[in-house]
């Protein structure tokens, strides 16, 4: 037990590498992928809780691998917006393996589907868990590399289509990233990032910094999916297998959120002008996501372009530059992983169910589905902000933190996206949902328990923030001061010198 606690920190990258070994050592035995997979994503789980637990108790928890005193070794680093992430990863990759037992195909299984995901889990984790900016960027090289895989598993024209235009713009962003990270190391000569909180401060503004500064920003928007880099995401995200979809939609996006979140609070100066920056790229998202989605017909296409929209009030946040953007920011991401990927796995239970996903084919769902329907209504209200749901407290708490910063129009541009996402779910409702069937079937389809209960379970997650929104909302005000207050982080981080020693022993 004290091994388990004590490198609690280590466990949500570990076991997910260690089970992608697994699987490809038995890569001719589907059956046994299968349980392996499904049994290191509840083992994720339960290590994910553990280090929430350990931030809770402690504060930061954090540890230095291979004997190396910081800022040498490799860190790793948890903090209550870093351990949170690990959860949420965990909770809704327990979810998608529950909803693939009925969605998973034997080719998707032959070309690798398991390792290549707990592959993806793995570096996801270790993006939210690294101290260390280059590594950082090594996690976001295994996420893509893994990510290509997953894009070609049915290896038709459609699906290449979709992998090449999603490599060629985030070959683009991990270029700009590592030639911002040579900028900074070659001012500050370190890439430790609680090492880099001491030194920049310090460190006189350089042309360089500036120059660094904007390549992150560009880089992480790529991969976040902002605006103006945000078209290679519906281009590509509806050729996947539905359950590796909603992982792709809940977290890929997120980490490039994370990484803008983490960058510009521990690094690098978030000033006025990278502000204003940050509100104009968020408010085209907001835009061009939410118009983007108004004139889509296929369901998967439509929640895509909800992604783009929806990151727009995330960046937001982060633009504000006050403790209450913040940690609106965080609720808000918290909130929208569950909401989005579970909108997805819907939308692979309504093509089960409707053998479509082309909502002008569609229809009497209610009828024939109402449990499904009922499932489909808390996340569609909620991703629209509709009281009591949790989406109704993450715009509150965003557009509240705008009006405070003296952003009317930005609160305006995120009301009127509100309005417009109402819209589309209400889209969705009325045509696969209420309107009669353009072809009514004698017996309808039966959705498996396997797709249910982790739709259910992400609803029943929706509605319960939504009522009790008190417990999110203190621990994100709690992850942004965090943020703010880089002196724990950096104090963890250093004084993990004794037990990384012991762990490079």
């Amino acid at each position: 037990m004290n091994v388990l606690i004590g490198h609690a920190i280590v466990w949500p990258v570990l076991l997910p590498l260690t089970a992608a070994a697994v699987c490809m050592l038995c890569w001719r035995l589907p059956r046994v992928q299968q349980v392996v997979h499904l049994l290191a994503l509840t083992l994720l789980l339960a290590a994910a809780w553990l280090l929430l637990v350990q931030v809770q108790r402690h504060g930061v928890v954090a540890t230095t691998f291979g004997g190396w005193a910081p800022p040498f070794g490799i860190s790793f680093v948890a903090d209550r917006f870093g351990a949170a992430m690990v959860v949420i990863t965990a909770v809704l990759a327990l979810a998608a393996g529950i909803f693939g037992l009925a969605s998973t195909h034997q080719r998707h299984v032959r070309n690798g589907v398991f390792p290549l995901l707990l592959a993806m889990l793995a570096a996801v984790n270790g993006a939210f868990l690294t101290g260390d900016i280059f590594n950082l960027y090594v996690w976001f090289e295994i996420m893509l590399i893994a990510a290509l895989g997953l894009l070609v598993l049915d290896q038709g024209r459609a699906q290449l289509d979709g992998a090449m235009k999603y490599a060629v713009l985030n070959l683009l962003s991990t270029l700009l990233f590592l030639l911002a990270i040579a900028l900074l190391y070659g001012v500050t000569g370190t890439l430790n990032m609680a090492d880099l909180a001491q030194v920049l401060p310090a460190t006189p503004m350089r042309a360089a910094l500036a120059v660094s500064a904007a390549l992150f920003l560009v880089g992480f928007a790529i991969k976040a999916g902002c605006f103006p880099m945000f078209f290679w995401l519906p281009a590509s995200y509806h050729t996947l297998p539905v359950a590796v979809l909603a992982l792709f939609a809940g977290l890929l996006t997120k980490v490039g959120v994370f990484a803008c979140y983490r960058v510009f609070t521990l690094l690098l100066e978030n000033g006025p002008a990278l502000r204003d920056v940050m509100a104009w790229m968020a408010a085209g998202t907001m835009l061009f996501g939410v118009f983007g989605a108004a004139v889509q017909w296929d369901v998967r296409r439509i929640l895509s372009f909800h992604i783009i929209s929806q990151i727009g009030y995330i960046l937001l946040g982060l633009a504000l530059g006050s403790a209450a953007g913040l940690a609106g920011g965080i609720f808000y991401i918290l909130h929208h992983i569950i909401v989005k990927a579970n909108l997805f796995l819907i939308a692979g239970a309504m093509y089960r169910a409707s053998g479509t996903y082309d909502l002008r084919r569609m229809g009497g769902l209610a009828r024939s589905q109402p449990l499904l329907a009922l499932l489909f209504a808390i996340p569609a209200l909620s991703l629209a902000g509709i009281p009591p749901l949790s989406g109704f407290w993450a715009k509150f708490l965003v557009i509240d933190a705008t009006l405070r910063a003296g952003g009317g129009w930005l609160a305006a541009v995120a009301l009127f996206v509100g309005l417009l996402t109402i819209f589309s779910m209400s889209k969705i409702w009325i045509e696969a949902f209420w309107k009669r069937a353009p072809v009514l079937r004698t017996r309808p389809r039966r959705l498996p328990l396997s797709m249910m209960v982790p739709i259910a379970a992400l609803a029943t997650i929706t509605v319960w923030i939504g009522m009790a929104p008190q417990t999110l909302v203190a621990y994100s005000t709690l992850a942004a001061q965090s943020l703010e207050d880089v002196s724990p982080y950096i104090q963890a981080t250093f004084g993990a010198r004794a037990h990384g020693q012991e762990a490079g022993r």
